[in-house]
């Protein structure tokens, strides 16, 4: 029980338990249907994938606002340059300016000593003005051979039964874990975000963990777009916009610290199902949107404080 109060995901599994006995109680026919279920997994899935990238850069101390975007970006750069490249290539080409995204905002924050918020709010504009010109405002769908492709149907459609997403979910999020908690790199990636001096004075090169971060989630957000247009293979050029809060809302709920230093990739996934969740049921409920927005900030704000106290109880500075 003490190590599970120690996870850094606890007050995710926390708020989990507590939304999914909420919502049991006040629609338990609604939605405990295997449409609604299918849905929330659907979604959360996609949103995970772009939750872990947040998740990386914040426990740098570090944010990435540019997340939403770059989902967009990458998207239709796949979606666009089927036709000239096919799906392999179209599909290399849009990771390809996702990690260049990532890369380039990653120098201007870690050389240029910018602050990233305003970096990655740049690359937010940036971006989506890339989209707007590059397409001229519409974006074509995926011709009928495209859709067909047997990598299309590899991140689009279901395997052994299940939803495509929520398996490259399972296999990408278990390497993430091994990643941040079996390997060097996870330890400086934690030490360069919960004390950067201490951290450089036992040899971790942190601009080089920050720089990684970054493109890691850069490179997250735009797989997460491919895998959007592979399962449903028309776009629009506002695609991904505002993702960038949800994906930030959903690490926080996860347990992220904006001062760095802690978070985990399973609180990061269980904040994304928190965040699908809500909306997913404020609609099948008959709220307005607007309530959607209500609704995450109330729980963002809590888990922030939750979280805080948390993180004194186990005695890691806050």
């Amino acid at each position: 029980m003490k190590q599970l109060v120690r996870s850094q995901g606890f007050g995710a599994i926390i708020g989990v338990v507590v939304m999914l006995v909420v919502f049991t109680s006040i629609d338990f026919s609604g939605w405990w249907t295997n449409q609604t279920v299918a849905n929330v997994s659907q979604f959360t899935a996609i949103l995970a994938f772009v939750a872990m990238g947040q998740a990386l850069v914040i426990m740098t101390k570090e944010i990435d606002l540019s997340v939403g975007s770059v989902y967009g970006l990458a998207g239709v750069a796949f979606i666009t340059m089927e036709p000239a490249l096919g799906v392999p290539g179209s599909f290399v080409l849009a990771l390809a300016v996702a990690a260049l995204v990532g890369f380039l905002q990653a120098i201007a924050v870690v050389k240029g000593e910018l602050p990233s918020m305003i970096v990655t709010l740049g690359g937010l504009f940036a971006a989506r003005g890339i989209i707007y010109v590059w397409t001229g405002g519409s974006v074509h769908n995926f011709s009928p051979a495209a859709r067909s492709h047997p990598m299309t149907r590899l991140f689009g459609g279901e395997l052994f039964g299940i939803d495509a997403a929520i398996l490259w979910l399972i296999t990408v999020s278990a390497i993430l874990g091994l990643l941040l908690w079996a390997t060097p790199f996870g330890n400086r990636l934690l030490a360069t975000g919960g004390s950067r001096e201490s951290a450089e004075s036992r040899g971790v090169r942190t601009d080089r963990i920050k720089i990684a971060a970054f493109i890691l989630c850069s490179l997250l957000a735009g797989f997460a777009g491919i895998l959007t247009l592979c399962n449903q293979p028309q776009t629009h050029v506002t695609l991904g916009e505002n993702m960038e809060l949800e994906a930030i809302a959903a690490a926080v709920i996860g347990g992220c610290l904006l001062t760095g230093g802690r978070g985990s990739i399973l609180g990061a996934i269980l904040g994304a199902l928190i965040v699908v969740s809500f909306r997913y049921e404020l609609i099948a409920l008959g709220a307005p949107s607007s309530w959607y927005i209500t609704f995450i900030g109330a729980v963002l704000i809590v888990a922030v404080i939750f979280n805080q106290k948390l993180a004194r109880f186990l005695g890691h500075s806050a």
